[in-house]
């Protein structure tokens, strides 16, 4: 059985309960997990131990928030008031961790199901093709060590904000970094909007979820995706979107991915520390 995971975010209870409901077994199972495994949520460290742990049993792409922690512990990025990474940072066993999370996918596909993981979004430019080729290129980067520190300095950011093949160095990068990351909303020119972060029903006029513009180049593909808790769950326009906002005090989300079948929720525990993005 194949089943995707929504955003953790550090909540590791929910997420241990989550495999018992499903019955998960990695010598049997596999899971694919959509990123951000850690942060404002409680026990980032432990998600990140258990994860790792799993070995071939699990795919997790990299989301907004691993990188951030990438960012802080390898560049010396300045912690942000609401981050909850300093076990990670204080681990001893923090570079074997760091160094397996440097090496994360930003896209996962499976030929054979025909389905593709990312965090956030693709810009609607954007085929497989292109898709896959612009995530090797970042990982790439976060796979060398010396290119990697300069990129996680870099990458934060807004611009540009729209997808030409000319850009290039690392403002090519940060424009990757952010739809792989961070979108949710374009306009229909393909412009990222990456202010905005509430439901698609309260866009401010002409802007559109990325999944929604006319004529993406991505709209034959299924994907599947995270990040955007305000969202929701959401499958339809040929994504499955699985951010139901566990660290906000809501669940956490399972599914399915090789036969037909509901989403298994685990509301979020009573106790520890709920910070929503």
């Amino acid at each position: 059985m194949l089943y995707a995971i929504g955003d953790i975010q550090g909540c590791a209870a929910e997420f241990e309960q989550l495999l018992e409901r499903i019955r998960f077994d990695p010598a049997r199972d596999r899971l694919w997990l959509v990123g951000d495994l850690v942060n404002r949520g409680p026990r980032s460290l432990e998600v990140l131990r258990k994860v790792k742990a799993l070995g071939a049993a699990a795919v997790s792409v990299l989301g907004n928030h691993d990188l951030h922690l990438l960012a802080v512990a390898l560049a010396g990025a300045p912690l942000k008031s609401k981050d909850t990474l300093e076990d990670i940072l204080r681990a001893p066993d923090r570079d074997e961790l760091l160094e397996w999370l440097r090496h994360r996918p930003m896209l996962h596909h499976d030929p054979t199901l025909g389905i593709t993981m990312v965090h956030a979004g693709l810009p609607p430019q954007w085929d497989l093709e292109t898709a896959r080729a612009c995530a090797r290129e970042l990982e790439d980067a976060l796979r060398d060590r010396e290119r990697c520190v300069t990129l996680l300095t870099r990458m934060y950011g807004d611009e540009p904000r729209r997808w030409s093949p000319d850009l290039a160095g690392f403002e090519r990068l940060r424009f990757i970094t952010n739809c792989l990351t961070r979108l949710r909303f374009c306009r229909a020119d393909g412009t990222l909007e990456l202010k905005y972060k509430g439901t698609p029903q309260d866009a401010p006029p002409g802007v559109l979820p990325w999944f929604r513009v006319p004529d993406r180049r991505s709209r034959s593909m299924r994907i599947v995706c995270g990040h955007w808790s305000a969202l929701g769950y959401h499958d339809s326009d040929g994504v499955l979107s699985i951010d139901t906002g566990c660290v906000w005090g809501n669940a956490l989300c399972a599914v399915r991915l090789d036969a037909p079948g509901e989403p298994v929720y685990v509301p979020c525990s009573s106790s520890g520390l709920r910070i929503g993005d």
